[in-house]
């Protein structure tokens, strides 16, 4: 049985209050979660201090390994510098190691040219406050159609460029990745893998969304097992964050047992 270090996405129990999504992680033997800055009624919408959050995570005992996320990062403004520097400041406030950074996602800005441009921009701007703050940006490919920024071979080319590897890590999602169809892995530059299933056996690749999101097990279609095997066997030591999006999944009156469940499948498996 593989030893794999599992984290969990607030998005495993969304209407969960930060006190007892932090008690789901500790119920499970976890030591590690990322919080979220889109959940409405929560933190850190609805005015928790970074305080507030970083003396919950003591008190049971956990890293936050991010905030997720800065929406629409590669669309640079004075609108998106201010929305990096509060969200740079929380995450340096509350314990945070690093800041998701997810790419616009409406089908603009995906011109070859321009989306490395946009990329290369705002990770210029976006260097030097993370720096200061000593939080890690994590550039997230999404595998969409129409996103601006699809490619993990484009970030990590963009980020060499800018000899910037000790302030920008890739999120390897295996969704997105599935999604995306890219072979390379770029586990040396990965700070962070987000992990969910697909079962519904009547969606197509193309059509696959957000909803779809499950826990993993053995009805998956995205082939995670493979997925994680190879990162395990290129060098990768990091966590396997749990980032479901179902409703279904969001519904469940017991996610202590379901993520056993899945983290003993993934366990036993790989």
């Amino acid at each position: 049985m593989a030893q794999l270090h599992f984290a969990l996405n607030h998005m495993v129990a969304p209407q969960l209050s930060v006190q007892d999504f932090f008690g789901l992680a500790t119920s499970l033997d976890g030591d590690a979660v990322e919080i979220r800055n889109d959940l409405a009624g929560n933190a850190i919408l609805d005015g928790t201090s970074p305080d507030a959050v970083a003396k919950a995570a003591r008190e049971h005992r956990l890293t936050i390994l991010s905030i997720n996320a800065l929406q629409r990062f590669n669309d640079w403004s004075l609108e998106r510098k201010d929305e990096a520097k509060d969200l740079i400041g929380y995450a340096r406030d509350c314990g945070a190691r690093a800041l998701v950074l997810v790419p616009k996602n409406d089908g603009t800005g995906r011109a070859d040219g321009e989306r490395q441009e946009n990329l290369r921009r705002s990770l210029i701007e976006l260097k030097p406050l993370l720096d200061a703050a000593e939080i890690i940006g994590l550039v997230e490919p999404l595998g969409f159609e129409i996103c601006s920024l699809r490619s993990k071979a484009e970030a990590a080319a963009v980020i060499d460029a800018l000899e910037a590897r000790s302030t920008f890590r890739l999120v390897h999602d295996t969704f997105h990745h599935h999604l995306a169809g890219e072979d390379r892995l770029f586990a040396e530059l990965t700070g962070l893998v987000h992990i969910s299933g697909v079962i519904d056996p009547s969606v197509s690749r193309s059509d696959m969304r957000d909803p779809h999101r499950v826990l993993v097990d053995g009805e998956d279609r995205l082939d995670n097992l493979g997925q994680i095997k190879a990162l395990l066997a290129a060098g990768y030591q990091g966590r396997f964050s749990f980032e479901p999006f179902a409703a279904e999944v969001h519904g469940l009156e017991d996610p202590s047992s379901s993520l056993r469940a899945s983290m003993d499948f993934l366990s036993s498996s790989v």
